[in-house]
């Protein structure tokens, strides 16, 4: 085995994640990146949304690189000004990056059916979660499952246009 000078016997280089996780996380990226491209493909007409979530392209900020970071999404509860999302991940126990990042910069933008806006983002209070919740899992039931997968919080984000 190798040495990383982390004393861990190369064990860092999955960032302590199992070797399944990374696969996971690898599909997922790769899936995202399939449904980008359709959406692009297709101007829009297909993949824009599931059941009656409305699907979002969220663009943040990395918190460590400062790029420019792009994740498809779908939002539960959606109107003309707000949108909630659902940092999930499948019931993960780690938080997704998407979420890491628009708490360390809450400046975000959406692309929703083409057309991209400034909003920003803020992490739903205990209480305003406990409100949304049913119908964020009226929308999806899957939310549900995945909460009782994992014992992380699972966070739910607001999305308010920002003021420019």
């Amino acid at each position: 085995m190798f040495s990383d000078g982390s004393g861990q016997g190369g064990r860092a280089y999955h960032g302590g994640m199992a070797p399944t996780q990374t696969l996971a996380d690898l599909f997922m990226k790769g899936m995202n990146g399939v449904h980008r491209t359709v959406l692009t493909l297709s101007g829009g007409r297909l993949l824009n949304s599931f059941g009656s979530m409305k699907v979002v392209e969220l663009h943040t900020t990395g918190r460590t690189s400062g790029r420019r970071r792009s994740t498809m999404l779908t939002a539960p509860i959606h109107d003309a000004d707000t949108y909630v999302l659902v940092a999930s991940k499948g019931g993960d126990d780690r938080d997704p990056d998407w979420y890491r990042n628009l708490v360390a910069d809450p400046a975000i933008e959406l692309t929703v059916d083409g057309e991209t806006r400034p909003f920003v983002a803020r992490v739903a209070s205990d209480s305003e979660k406990a409100e949304l919740w049913p119908r964020i899992v009226e929308a999806y039931r899957g939310y549900a499952g995945y909460q009782a997968r994992t014992d992380r919080n699972i966070p739910v984000v607001i999305c308010e246009p920002r003021r420019t």
